[in-house]
């Protein structure tokens, strides 16, 4: 096996059991709420506290691995939100949950952009953008597998069962460290003096008017897609429950067929980024985000409401799979992951605070109204596409890239 199918399949397996680690927290919230005597808005910190440990872990995770090697700062994430998540099998109150929680947010928010960089430093950039859309692909298996094993799990066994099986990704790391080497660009880039003392340094984001003008944008198309798609996953179910009449199975079918949407858009947008480029890729489906989301407001019929969910999953939840090569081609490879990182959790720290704004809408207003929110932020997200200039990032990129396949 080359080395490009190697940092493929272990950045889908890690996000795979990223999406995972995250999606037990929403099976298992009910007992967990229970159990502690919390109310809503206590139990929903639990979320948030982990998206705030995605930043950090972000962060700083990016920072050792642009300093340190791609491979080696990845494994260390996965087993620390492995620990993170067992841990949070063997809390006793609420407050020890944040604290689990919060350490396995830093692992999973560090291991999003090292995985990111290992494939944007091993395909060419011609083929970037489907790379990208297979490791995407992951969050959306670790969601199946996160339902799959919580049905199987929490009857038997109780929330603490589900999380213990967080100690499995352990496994994992030690499977990546034997087998994956470091990625041929960032080995490079030790020989050169300068671009080492570079490496890691997170002001780079920032080192000039135009460099921190593309951080900005990028970091406002990433809040606008967690924004998005936190506000329709959260919201919408309970939505079509009351305005459609769906019972709790029927909106669990709505979850599955706007998931199938999702999971097609990601590998289409890979293609069409591939041949179209990535500002054509993304101006496409903003557009037809924005559009589709304001439309679904006005959905009828379990025909309608199942066949616009998946619609609007193929376009706003496809271009998840972008990110990762859109971040990647606008940074060097010293900050490459430390860029990766933090402007896409970032996002997520930000944009999981959607679903507060769009249930305030719903309180005060209606469906169309809130989802004409989601449609405005789609457009915004289209201003801040149209404003990236051209990278210099990637000038040396195609010369790493013979070198990377001849590993």
């Amino acid at each position: 096996m080359n080395y490009q199918k190697k940092t493929v399949i272990a950045s889908v397996a890690g996000l795979t059991l990223e999406g995972m680690d995250i999606m037990f927290i929403s099976f298992a919230m009910s007992m967990i709420i229970a159990e502690f005597h919390l109310d809503m808005a206590t139990g929903g910190l639990i979320s948030s506290i982990t998206n705030l440990g995605m930043l950090f872990g972000g962060i700083i995770f990016g920072i050792l691995a642009d300093k340190f090697g791609r491979v080696k700062v990845f494994t260390y994430t996965i087993l620390l939100f492995a620990i993170g998540t067992a841990l949070t099998g063997l809390a006793t109150n609420v407050e020890q949950v944040y604290i689990f929680r919060f350490i396995a947010g830093l692992g999973a928010g560090g291991e999003y952009g090292i995985g990111m960089a290992l494939v944007a430093e091993a395909w060419p950039k011609k083929k970037q953008g489907r790379a990208s859309s297979y490791v995407s692909v992951g969050a959306q298996f670790g969601v199946i597998l996160a339902a799959l094993l919580s049905a199987m799990i929490l009857p038997a066994w109780g929330w603490r069962g589900l999380f213990f099986v967080g100690i499995a990704p352990v496994i994992f790391a030690f499977f990546v460290r034997k087998n994956l080497k470091e990625s041929p660009e960032w080995v490079a880039t030790q020989k050169e003096k300068r671009k080492a003392a570079n490496q890691g340094k997170l002001k780079l984001l920032f080192a000039s008017p135009k460099t921190a003008f593309t951080t900005i944008a990028l970091a406002i198309m990433a809040t606008v897609q967690i924004a998005g798609y936190n506000g329709l996953m959260i919201w919408l179910p309970s939505i079509l429950q009351k305005s459609q009449g769906l019972s709790v199975s029927g909106s669990a079918l709505w979850t599955i067929s706007t998931a199938v949407g999702m999971i097609a858009g990601m590998l289409t947008f890979g293609q069409i980024m591939d041949r179209l480029g990535m500002k054509k890729a993304y101006g496409i489906f903003l557009f037809a985000s924005a559009v589709a989301v304001f439309f679904y407001s006005f959905a009828t019929g379990a025909a309608g409401v199942l066949i616009g969910g998946a619609i609007v999953g193929f376009f706003s939840n496809g271009m998840f799979a972008g990110y990762g090569a859109l971040i990647s081609y606008y940074y060097p490879v010293e900050i490459r992951s430390t860029a990766t990182n933090t402007i896409f959790n970032f996002g997520r720290a930000l944009g999981g605070l959607s679903p507060i704004l769009v249930g305030f809408i719903l309180q005060h207003a209606n469906v169309t109204v809130a989802m004409s929110y989601l449609a405005v932020l789609y457009c915004v997200s289209f201003v801040a596409m149209i404003s990236l200039g051209k990278s210099k990032a990637n000038q040396q990129h195609n010369t790493a890239n013979t070198l990377t396949e001849a590993v």
